[in-house]
């Protein structure tokens, strides 16, 4: 069992709170948020400390530090949305230095021996096309920061893990991840999810049964390309999902519906359930 920190904090989600950010811009160079103060991103820095080891003292397995999606630590590593002109800005090692610190003070907080896992994806919601690393060397710099910091695995969250990471190979973005890092790695994308033709920037072949990307997990797993399948919205329609997958029922399973996710959020925010 593990814990995720650091989803953030959007206005949008939080009506009421203040939302901060590196620059206080989104991707298009919008008004979004307040440009955190050295000061604040120190109590932010040490918030992720102290609630890291709140979940290992309440006995969870591991932590999660959620550095993708267009969160808050994400708009670091996003040169569109990180225009400080301070130690956490510039060159693609600066962009990483804020992560980097909050992942090592993590580090300090649980021990040498309790897993910390890194999240992070190129795409942000609304900007499907964003990158952090446009080439493998420029991602294998940004793993090597994080990993000397204090991570034990990543977890690179594409839309659909299928895809190549970089043009001219067929290597996933989680493969790059595993072959340059050298550390375990979770791929997660698409697996009991419909294709979706009309998402923006996505090529996806025709005629493939959602069901099918779990062998394709499978055998990626098997080849070592990487080492775990995360999934997520599957099991919101499909609660039978993992003991189906167990069974090897495979075919019994139930693709995702977006209505389904729906429901559950609005019942949620209703308070119907908890």
């Amino acid at each position: 069992m593990a814990c995720r920190a650091g989803q953030g904090s959007r206005g949008a989600l939080y009506p009421g709170y203040p939302a901060l950010s590196p620059s206080g811009i989104d991707g298009a160079g919008r008004p979004a948020g307040t440009a955190a103060t050295s000061e604040q991103l120190a109590g932010i820095r040490d918030a992720y400390a102290r609630s890291a080891a709140a979940a290992r003292d309440a006995g969870f397995d591991g932590v999660e530090v959620h550095g993708a999606h267009g969160y808050f630590l994400d708009l670091f590593l996003w040169e569109a949305t990180n225009r400080r002109d301070d130690e956490f800005g510039g060159s693609l090692e600066a962009r990483v230095r804020y992560p980097a610190s909050v992942v090592a003070a993590v580090r300090d907080a649980v021990g040498p021996d309790f897993p910390i896992i890194f999240r992070f994806s190129q795409w942000k919601n609304g900007f499907w096309d964003a990158r952090i690393a446009r080439t493998p060397e420029e991602l294998g710099r940004f793993l090597g920061l994080l990993a000397q910091a204090g991570v034990d695995a990543f977890h690179p969250s594409t839309r659909r893990f299928w895809l190549p990471g970089f043009e001219g190979s067929d290597l996933t973005l989680a493969g790059w991840t595993r072959r340059l890092s050298g550390l375990p790695t979770i791929a997660v994308g698409g697996v009991g999810v419909p294709p979706r033709p009309e998402d923006p920037g996505t090529v996806l072949p025709e005629n493939v049964p959602p069901t099918e990307r779990v062998a394709d997990a499978a055998a990626a797993i098997g080849a070592g390309e990487f080492d775990l399948m995360a999934v997520g919205r599957a099991l919101l329609t499909d609660p039978d999902w993992v003991t189906e997958l167990q069974e090897d029922r495979i075919g019994e399973m139930t693709a995702y519906r977006k209505p389904d996710e729906d429901y559950l959020d609005g019942a949620a925010r209703g308070g119907a359930i908890g």
